[in-house]
């Protein structure tokens, strides 16, 4: 569901009542590129809901139902580190922030100027940028290269391809075909942003305790620039093996919802 308080932005929530509810703060998930909030509601948002936490999933502008549709290049970076700290206005304390991929790289920029209980990197886009992941696309995957252009771009693709990008496990197709009617085209400008024109700094980034997560076969964010952006933040990366870049859909999903439970845990959160 939708929750009302948060103008313009589709934030889906799965709150626990009662003696449920066994954790005061929330968690905040934020999606990333061509996907929106639905992404969470999958799995991770009644999962995480019955383990007790208040549970809220962000649409950045112009993904979704949030605001900015028809606006969607005027979006950069900063846009969607505005859009996360408007919906963490909103919401009872402050939250948890997981974010993956280009969400991660959200979370990244959000802290160089706020602090957060703890935040999660699923998957993210380095610090250093997408450069790195598109020169190693071109050479590898050079035909899933070029179908996230002409998405990016408003064309179409196949949903082999959404496979392709998402998934190492199998999937059932009509899942497969869902997740590929609610795809979407993402930003130019937020694409040039992670590219060159507005990394994070992560010297800026303190104080906020990081878990970063990878997964075995990503091809957008191979396991080696999750264990860049890990040694960044002098941390270690854990990668999931058997998992591809959609930890929050792949078959094993319990696997990563179940570790970042458990350093919740040892967070004291």
């Amino acid at each position: 569901m939708t929750n009302s308080r948060f103008e313009g932005l589709e934030v889906l929530a799965k709150v626990p009542k009662g003696k449920a509810a066994r954790h005061e703060t929330p968690l905040l998930f934020i999606h990333g590129a061509y996907t929106a909030a639905w992404c969470w509601e999958e799995h991770f948002l009644p999962w995480f809901a019955a383990q007790g936490y208040p549970s809220y999933a962000l649409s950045l502008s112009g993904h979704g139902a949030s605001r900015g549709r028809k606006q969607l290049d005027s979006f950069g970076i900063s846009d969607y580190v505005d859009d996360v700290a408007e919906a963490i206005a909103a919401l009872p304390a402050p939250p948890v922030l997981i974010g993956h991929s280009m969400g991660g790289f959200v979370v990244q920029k959000y802290l160089e100027r706020h602090q957060a209980p703890a935040a999660v990197l699923m998957c993210a886009v380095p610090p250093q940028g997408i450069m790195s992941s598109a020169f190693g696309l071109m050479f590898q995957k050079p035909g899933l290269l070029s179908d996230l252009n002409s998405l990016m771009g408003g064309g179409r693709i196949a949903a082999e391809t959404l496979r392709e990008a998402l998934f190492a496990q199998p999937v059932a197709e009509d899942d497969l075909q869902r997740y590929f009617r609610f795809s979407q085209r993402e930003s130019h400008r937020a694409v040039w942003d992670m590219t060159l024109f507005n990394l994070p700094h992560p010297s800026r980034v303190k104080n906020t305790p990081l878990l970063v997560l990878g997964a075995e076969h990503d091809h957008l964010i191979p396991s080696s620039l999750v264990e860049m952006t890990a040694r960044t933040y002098g941390v270690e990366a854990e990668i999931f093996p058997g998992m591809g870049h959609g930890l929050m859909l792949e078959r094993d999903w319990r696997l990563a919802a179940d570790r970042i439970h458990a350093w919740l845990g040892e967070q004291g959160l």
